[in-house]
């Protein structure tokens, strides 16, 4: 007789939490060496915002080679920080800007979202040093900075968990999240009239119908699901009215479908992202994403039990 498949585990609430309109993601360096206690320590200080809070909540994630150190047992194969920078055609780089740990903050309000960042940068300072901010915000409900859709590909939710999970093995039901900050070049987009920037995109902007056929160097064309594999956008917008972007957050069962849309977008096969021309990354990592499950030996009010 077949053997049913064990259950995967929960994803960490905030990874799915849609309808949060205000993020900050933060990255810190460690100050100490790794370890179990420092593990515990920073999932301590998170504990409760893990789950839900006064209106804001977090995701936490590692840098694969520190959690593989710390949690042997719940190892994704395969899985690397972002740790070299990748290099496309005509000198166009991707900056590797790994750090130890990430904090995904999100909640419906910017004081909210403040407040809570400002309680785990505190409470992670024994282990950790912010090494990198971002506020982000929804714009226009599903739009970027750019003026266009952004996430018209994301998978439909009833199939997001079979997209953000690790299926099986040692790390079944955790998650990959990939974080880059890209700014755009505002005049020289705002100066493109808009049938260019459509070019540019590969669809309308008004009614985000997709070009067929689709411009080969097009945005939609270089990083298209249907040929690379599913994965979860949840990208929001940062910066000022003056200097803006896109803050890119993608979330995977691995990192290879996001990995091959980095390498398509820099050109690594000898076309390059026409939106590369106009927007830029200045940062990138990966960081996994442990489960509820893998977690809780780490919870104070469990591992205390």
């Amino acid at each position: 007789m077949p053997t049913e498949s064990a259950p995967i585990g929960a994803p960490q609430p905030g990874i799915l939490a849609f309808g949060t309109t205000h993020h900050a993601y933060l990255e810190f360096d460690l100050t100490v060496d790794a370890s179990t206690e420092v593990l515990r320590g920073v999932v301590g200080a998170l504990d409760e915002s893990l789950v839900t809070g006064a209106g804001s909540m977090a995701v936490v994630g590692f840098r694969p080679e520190m959690w593989a150190k710390l949690v042997p047992e719940h190892v994704l194969p395969g899985l690397a920080g972002f740790n070299r920078p990748l290099r496309g055609l005509d000198d166009f780089t991707m900056p590797a800007t790994q750090h130890d740990v990430a904090i995904w903050v999100q909640g419906g309000a910017q004081d909210a979202v403040f407040d809570l960042s400002r309680t785990l940068i505190n409470a992670v300072s024994t282990w950790a040093t912010l090494a990198d901010e971002t506020e982000g915000w929804v714009y226009h409900h599903h739009r970027d900075l750019t003026g266009f859709v952004d996430g018209t590909e994301n998978p439909h939710l009833s199939q997001l968990p079979g997209v953000v999970q690790v299926p099986d093995g040692p790390a079944a039901g955790g998650s990959v999240l990939l974080l880059q900050r890209w700014p755009h070049d505002v005049q020289a987009w705002e100066g493109l009239p808009v049938a260019e920037q459509e070019k540019v995109i590969g669809r309308t902007k008004e009614t985000d119908a997709e070009f067929d056929p689709k411009p080969p160097s097009s945005h939609i064309a270089r990083t298209d699901q249907d040929d690379l594999g599913d994965i979860l956008r949840r990208n929001t917008a940062f910066g000022t009215a003056s200097a803006h972007g896109t803050m890119f957050v993608g979330i995977g069962a691995g990192s290879d479908v996001m990995q091959k849309m980095l390498d398509q977008m820099a050109g690594v096969d000898g076309l390059r992202d026409a939106l590369t021309f106009y927007s830029h990354p200045e940062t990138g990592g990966y960081y996994y994403l442990p489960s509820v499950e893998q977690l809780d030996p780490y919870r104070p009010d469990l591992s205390e039990e």
